[in-house]
C-alpha cells in the first residue's frame, strides 16, 4: 500500500458531507475501501456506527481504533476553497473534517489493512476500526453501542494530537438552571413575578461555587454559556420563565450528583427564604436523529478520565509509536472525546493519538498536512504490532 492510497481515501471521505445525522456517505465510502482491500467483516449498527475488522490466525488482544465521522457545519462562502472538494495543495488537504477527524479515520483503516497484508494475517487478536456518529452532538453516547458488541483490550482515540500521546481529558456536563415566575403586563409588574430577576439572584451565587483542581487535568470549570427568557420577544410582558445553561468541565471522579448538588443547595436555600421563588436544576438531554432513522438520546454528562504514564498499556503504546520513529510528548486533551465513554464510563484502557493540530478543528479552511497523515499511519501500525506481537 502506498502513501497515495491513504491520501486518496482521506479525500474520498472528505467529499462525503457528513453533518451529525448525515454520516451515511462516509460509512459507504469506508465500506467500499474495506471491500477493495479484500476484507469482508464490516458492520453497521442501529445508530449508523460502522466497524471494520481484521483478525489474526489465533486469539489475542482486541484493539479498537475510534474516529468520529460526523462534522460540524461549514459556511462555504467563508472558505477560500470548497469545504467538500478535498483540495490538495502545498502538502495539505483542505476540507471540513480533515483534522476533525476523517484524516484519522482514513489512517486507521489504512493502517489496519496494511498491517494485515504485511503480516499475512499471522498475528494474535483483532483490530477494529470504528467510524462513530453523532460525536459532535454528545461525546461518547453513540460509542456505547460499540462497546456493547466489542470487548476491547485497548481503545485508541484518533482525535488530533499532532502525533503526541494523550492519556486523559477533562469531561463535560451541560447544566440547565430554570426559574419560574408569573406573567403580567409590564405596565403592572407588581402583579407578576419576573423569572429573569430570580435568575439574576442565582447566577452570582452559582458563579461563586468553587471547582476542584487536579494536577493531571487542571481546574474544573463552571461557565454560563446561554440564557433565555419566555415569552420571547417579550414586548410589554413580564417573563414567567428563564433558562440558563452552564458548561461544566469535569475532572476525574466527578458525577452528576456531585456537580448538581451544590447548585441545588443554593436553590433550596433561596426557596426557603422566599416561598414564591421557584427553580429547578438538571442535566440537559440531547435527542437527535441518526442517518439510519433511529433516534439517539442521552444526558449531556461526559466524564473525565486519566491514566498514569506508568501504566503498562501506555508504555506498550509508547513503544509502538517510537518504533515508527515518532517521539511523542505525553500530555492530555484540552477538549472532550469519545474517551468519556470508553475510559470515563466503561473504564477501558484508553489513549489518544492522532494527526494534525487540535486548534484546526471547527475552523474555516480546516486542513490536514499530508506528512502528518502519512506518519500517523506508521504510528498506528506500530501500536498494533506492539500489542498483537507481544
Amino acid at each position: 500500500m502506498t502513501n497515495d492510497s491513504v491520501v486518496n481515501l482521506c479525500r474520498n471521505l472528505i467529499r462525503e458531507k457528513s453533518y451529525s445525522g448525515e454520516e451515511g456517505g462516509v460509512v459507504e465510502a469506508a465500506r467500499k475501501f474495506w471491500n477493495e482491500q479484500g476484507f469482508e467483516e464490516f458492520s453497521v449498527d442501529c445508530y449508523g456506527n460502522c466497524i471494520a475488522t481484521i483478525r489474526g490466525d489465533r486469539p489475542g488482544k482486541e484493539l479498537l481504533f475510534d474516529a468520529h465521522i460526523d462534522t460540524v457545519p461549514a459556511v462555504a462562502d467563508q472558505w477560500s476553497v470548497d469545504p467538500w472538494s478535498a483540495e490538495l495543495k502545498d502538502g495539505k488537504i483542505y476540507g471540513r473534517g480533515t483534522s476533525d477527524m476523517k484524516g484519522a479515520f482514513a489512517a486507521m483503516l489504512w493502517a489496519a489493512a496494511s498491517f494485515y497484508k504485511s503480516t499475512g494475517g499471522k498475528f494474535s487478536g483483532a483490530v477494529h476500526v470504528a467510524g462513530v456518529v453523532h460525536e459532535e452532538c454528545f461525546e461518547g453516547i453513540a460509542a456505547r453501542k460499540i462497546s456493547e458488541v466489542l470487548n476491547p483490550t485497548l481503545v485508541v482515540i484518533g482525535e488530533a494530537s499532532q502525533l503526541n500521546l494523550k492519556i486523559g481529558q477533562r469531561g463535560r456536563a451541560e447544566i440547565l438552571v430554570e426559574t419560574f415566575g408569573k406573567n403580567a403586563h409590564s405596565a403592572n409588574p407588581e402583579k407578576g413575578r419576573n423569572a429573569v430577576y430570580d435568575m439574576a439572584k442565582l447566577i452570582p451565587l452559582i458563579q461563586a461555587l468553587p471547582c476542584e483542581y487536579q494536577e493531571e487535568l487542571g481546574k474544573g470549570i463552571l461557565e454560563l454559556t446561554d440564557i433565555k427568557s419566555l415569552p420571547y420577544p417579550g414586548a410589554s410582558v413580564v417573563p414567567d420563565y428563564c433558562r440558563a445553561t452552564f458548561d461544566r468541565r469535569l475532572l476525574v471522579g466527578e458525577t452528576p450528583d456531585s456537580v448538581l448538588t451544590p447548585i441545588r443547595k443554593i436553590v433550596e436555600e433561596l426557596m426557603a427564604e422566599d416561598s414564591e421563588f421557584k427553580a429547578e436544576v438538571s442535566l440537559a438531554v440531547g435527542k437527535e436523529r441518526c442517518h439510519t432513522g433511529i433516534t439517539i438520546e442521552g444526558e449531556r454528562f461526559f466524564p473525565g478520565w486519566y491514566f498514569p504514564e506508568s501504566s503498562d498499556f501506555v508504555q506498550t503504546a509508547l513503544k509502538g509509536i517510537r518504533s515508527a520513529g515518532i517521539e511523542p510528548e505525553i500530555t492530555t486533551y484540552s477538549f472532550c472525546t469519545n474517551g468519556s465513554h470508553y475510559a470515563g464510563e466503561a473504564k477501558i484502557p484508553t489513549i489518544g493519538f492522532g494527526p494534525s493540530r487540535e486548534n484546526l478543528a471547527h475552523t474555516v479552511d480546516e486542513y490536514i498536512e499530508v506528512e502528518q497523515l502519512v506518519k500517523v499511519c506508521e504510528g498506528y501500525e506500530g501500536i498494533i504490532g506492539a500489542f498483537l506481537f507481544e
